[in-house]
């Protein structure tokens, strides 16, 4: 495939025209989204064995309608169109969004970002989805796969690692720390052996140095010294850029109108601009219904209290960088880390005293694991002295280094001569700076108080015979970020999946998402083609014990399935809420059934899968246990999974210090959380859940729930309205 229409680089795709565009006029638009249409038509009359949907083809309409109407590029008062569609299983979802969508990027000379969850999704995308369009429809278009930086070698790395096996970088002290000398040694000859074998893959042409098309990847440990990263990067000062792998990547991202990327990369591309700039691009955001959790997550922030040993060699590494190169270190740094990591030290210890009192442990006993919710995001007043102090003198540490940088980076640019050396040292500094950078983000947050609070917690975990204390602090509210740094920028998008309604409705994805009141928001659901009602049905298994008494009831549901189990024939998904319910579950599978069951954990999820699919295929019933991350993704079609049984109605862990402050919060303003947040909430996880069950037009299914709530609560039946239509059997 060959790039037909010219581009601009990703770079001035960023940029701001001189002057704002005209408006697009309404004989345009209907001829954008006349060629939506039609290119969606024209890969359904292409496409052998595709079946017309009427609700596939509706999607398409509004998807078209959508990309066509919204304002690129310099506006005084843009135009926005987002929609929010929810396509039940077996639509065909990805036709209806891609065609058109490729067709109005082609037509409006941009780009679309198709935005997905999962790796599964890309892989669809890159290798089945999008190769049949560029076959079906009439102008050729380039698609790329855009990873983060983190994903690819930094070549300047590999070379000083592989004559070294990295056995005296810092990253592996605490690990080489819990070896004897033997075992180190051989650590250090593995990991030689290891990134010798990479730089000799790299240097033959057979290894692009993208992580993923390594036949064995490496693990994440091993990668992450010899891994591209923003801090440790020159970029064209760098004497191996002209061969980097990354920005090779960047370039052909530049060349392409869609570029397939994940939720992840999208929200930290908004500051770093490594996706074209949103608000002069297309953007169709699949498996929506993440979009939340992944802004909690790229918005919030942690330090480690307790593994401070990089710290003590800050000092001498950036006065050895500064000298090796004639520069000087603005600071005092001897002094800054000494106060620092005082302060590091003073307030590890208050939080593990405060840790250990809140769980009723201490430093001689077992268990030392526990977590502290502050509530009310409101840390306690012993406390703020050494967070402010770790504030300011994180902060004028961070400034150091970035001066530093600076000026490693003009000695490059004045003298290339040095500009190896330049990119070696600035890489030295680059181990620091993330570190830091993270003590000044976690400090800040940890201080800010305004009339929504934080969630703020202190978390104790023990392994490999250490203890780490750790701080957290994290929004608690999805939706004002998203609109904040997300919607602000978009300007026409689609956001899509098999589960946005909860209970029958779009308001808690549209609340949750930022999205809810705003008027260039149009809704749309697309049922399944599938025939629940005739092709399955839910059962609603009562037990005596009620759900709330989690031992009596897990007794009396582990009773009831493995009665189950005897009956299974085929394919059967069994899916648990907690580790320890499975556990209980596993440990009363009688003899005789022991070998029919895979349990999560046990292997790698693609192993557990195929030996699955092999069993049912040699004749044999197989019944998978698994937890949240098998109630979603997992397609299974006809005998694979002839039932899912549904051991409790998928509430969320209660003890979730972000869920824990915002239901405080919800509740200190008047509203109530059960019924605005957790009950949509679960009903989104059971509609994924009881979506494992009917896959194909041909399957025939059942579920079975061992929970009564879902029938004899107002909210169970408030969820049961979300469902699919399966014939019900109480």
């Amino acid at each position: 495939m060959t790039d037909s229409i010219p581009l601009p680089s990703l770079a001035s795709n960023a940029a701001t025209p001189p002057h704002p565009n005209p408006a697009a006029t309404p004989e345009q638009v209907a001829q954008w989204q006349s060629a939506g249409v039609q290119a969606f038509e024209q890969v359904v009359s292409q496409t052998p064995g595709f079946r017309r949907r009427q609700g596939q083809h509706d999607m398409a309409e509004l998807v078209a309608h959508t990309l066509a109407r919204g304002d690129l590029g310099e506006h005084a008062e843009p135009q926005r169109c987002i929609a929010v569609i929810q396509a039940g299983t077996g639509v065909g979802k990805s036709a209806a969004y891609a065609a058109p969508a490729i067709a109005l990027a082609l037509a409006r000379k941009t780009r679309v970002i198709i935005a997905t969850a999962t790796v599964a999704l890309q892989e669809q995308l890159m290798l089945k989805d999008l190769p049949a369009l560029a076959r079906s429809l009439p102008q050729p278009f380039a698609y790329t796969l855009a990873k983060g930086r983190g994903r690819y070698v930094c070549l300047l790395k590999l070379d000083r690692f592989a004559g070294t096996g990295a056995g005296e970088d810092d990253w592996f002290e605490e690990e080489r720390q819990a070896l004897s000398q033997g075992q180190q040694e051989e650590e250090d000859m593995r990991r030689q052996h290891l990134f010798e074998r990479m730089a000799h893959l790299i240097a033959t042409g057979q290894w692009n140095g993208d992580r993923d098309l390594l036949a064995e990847p490496p693990d994440p440990r091993d990668w992450s010294v010899v891994a591209a990263e923003r801090h440790t990067c020159t970029v064209r000062h760098c004497p191996r850029f002209k061969d980097c792998s990354y920005y090779q990547a960047r370039a052909q991202l530049a060349e392409s109108q869609v570029i397939v990327a994940n939720h992840d990369l999208l929200l930290a591309s908004l500051n770093t601009k490594a996706l074209p700039d949103l608000s002069n691009s297309l953007l169709v955001l699949d498996e929506g219904h993440h979009l939340p959790a992944v802004a909690l997550d790229q918005f919030s922030s942690s330090m480690d209290l307790s593994n401070l040993r990089w710290l003590d060699k800050a000092p001498k590494t950036m006065t050895e960088v500064a000298g090796r190169l004639g520069l000087e270190v603005t600071q005092d740094v001897h002094t800054l880390v000494s106060e620092l990591k005082a302060a590091l030290t003073t307030l590890a210890r208050m939080a593990m005293d405060m840790v250990w009192a809140h769980t009723g442990r201490n430093s001689h006993g077992q268990g030392q694991d526990g977590t502290l919710r502050f509530a009310n995001g409101v840390l306690p007043e012993s406390l703020l002295e050494s967070v402010e102090q770790i504030r300011t003198i994180a902060s004028a540490l961070s400034k150091s280094l970035q001066t530093l940088g600076t000026d490693i980076k003009a000695v490059a640019k004045d003298d290339p001569s040095l500009a190896t050396m330049c990119a070696q040292q600035f890489a030295q500094l680059g181990s620091i700076a993330p570190r830091v950078g993270s003590l000044v983000s976690t400090s800040e947050l940890l201080l800010e108080h305004g009339e929504q609070p934080l969630a703020k917690w202190l978390q104790a975990q023990s392994g490999n015979g250490f203890l780490t204390m750790t701080a957290h602090a994290c929004p608690i509210v999805p939706g004002d970020l998203l609109r904040q740094f997300l919607w602000s920028q978009v300007r026409s998008a689609v956001v899509t999946s098999a589960t946005l309604t909860s209970c029958g409705s779009f308001d808690f994805f549209l609340r949750e998402a930022g999205l809810l009141g705003k008027p260039e928001v149009q809704t749309l659901e697309v049922s399944s083609p599938f025939d629940y009602a005739r092709q399955g049905e839910l059962q609603v298994r009562a037990t005596q014990a009620s759900p709330s008494d989690a031992a009596a009831y897990t007794r009396e549901m582990v009773r009831l399935l493995m009665q189950d189990l005897e009956s299974v024939q085929r394919g059967a998904l069994v899916l648990f809420t907690s580790k320890a319910q499975m556990q209980a579950a596993r440990e009363a599978i009688p003899g005789h059934l022991l070998d029919i069951v895979l349990v999560q954990g046990d292997q790698s999820r693609t192993r557990l899968l195929q030996a699955h699919t092999k069993r049912v295929a040699d004749g044999y019933p197989s019944v998978l246990f698994g937890l949240q991350s098998f109630g979603e993704g997992l397609d299974l079609p006809g005998e694979l999974c002839e039932t899912v049984f549904i051991a409790k109605l998928p509430f969320a862990s209660p003890s979730d210090p972000v869920d824990e402050a915002r239901s405080e919060w919800l509740k200190s303003i008047g509203r109530e959380p059960f019924m605005e947040l957790v009950i949509p909430a679960t009903g989104v996880r059971l509609l994924q859940w009881t979506g494992r069950a009917i896959r194909t037009e041909d399957d025939q299914a059942r579920v079975v729930c061992y929970d009564k709530r879902l029938t004899q609560t107002a909210y169970g039946r408030r969820m049961l309205q979300g469902l699919p239509a399966y014939a019900l059997k109480a």
